[in-house]
Parts: structure tokens; sequence; C-alpha cells
């Protein structure tokens, strides 16, 4: 009975440092969250003001420093007991987005269709090929004196 009795505390012990970043048992303090994300923000609106403003469309100048920030709110959500992302978060984020990326658009491409004196090759070679060799295998098949 005594070794049972000295085991549980090193079981629980075990199970604290196991569940390191387990959720709190009073669940997510939004509040608490709300209070220490805006930290990220100051600490990424401070790495971004090493980038020229007209780069911060081009995500290889800070993609860095935006893992930074993303790896900063999912630390603070996780200290409150919140899971990463959520409602509070992405919202904050998108505000971040907001404040730094709203004039980044993304340009997309215009697909056309070749002239005609391409497409018309591309699709004809290809239908009489498949004519041609079915006809050709039709052909042989129908011939009784082959011998391979």
């Amino acid at each position: 009975m005594e070794t049972r009795v000295r085991r549980r505390p090193q079981l629980l012990l075990l199970l604290l440092l196991l569940c390191g970043g387990c959720l709190q048992a009073g669940g997510c303090n939004e509040t608490g969250m709300l209070e220490r994300l805006p930290l990220c923000g100051k600490a990424f609106a401070d790495l971004m003001r090493k980038v020229d403003v007209w780069k911060w469309c081009n995500l290889s100048e800070f993609i860095v420093y935006y893992e930074s920030f993303t790896n900063c709110t999912e630390v603070e959500a996780s200290i409150v007991g919140c899971f990463w992302p959520n409602r509070l978060a992405q919202g904050f984020i998108t505000g971040i987005h907001r404040q730094f990326f709203i004039n980044c658009s993304v340009d997309r491409v215009h697909w056309a269709d070749p002239p005609d004196e391409i497409l018309i090759p591309l699709i004809a070679v290809p239908i009489l090929l498949t004519v041609a060799m079915t006809g050709l295998v039709v052909w042989r098949s129908k011939r009784t004196d082959t011998l391979l």
C-alpha cells in the first residue's frame, strides 16, 4: 500500500510535465487573451518598421517576422488556456492584416484561348491519330493470312 501512495505523486508530476500545454481547468480566459494579444501586435509592428513600406506585399521580405507573430499569438492563447486559432485570435490577426496588408492585392492571371492557328492543330492531330490507329488495328485484325 505504501508504494502505491508514493507512486501517485510521481504519476501526477509526470502527467503535469507531459501536459504542459494542456488547457486550464477553468477554460479559456478570453479577457486575458485580449490583454495579451496586443503585445504580439506591437512586437510585429516594431519588426515591420524595419521593412520598407513598398516591400510589405512581398512575403519573402517579412516571413520571419510574420512567423514570429503567429507563434506569439499561439503561445499567448495557450498561456491563458485557449485553443488556437479561435475567433478572438483570428479577429486580432485579421486586424493586423488590415493594418499592414490592405493595399496588397492578388494579381490574377487572365487566361485566354490561343489563336485558332494553334488551337485547331492541337485538337485535330490527336483526333486524326486516334482514328488512324483504330483503323490500323481493325484492318490488321481482319487479315487472316497474318504470321507473326
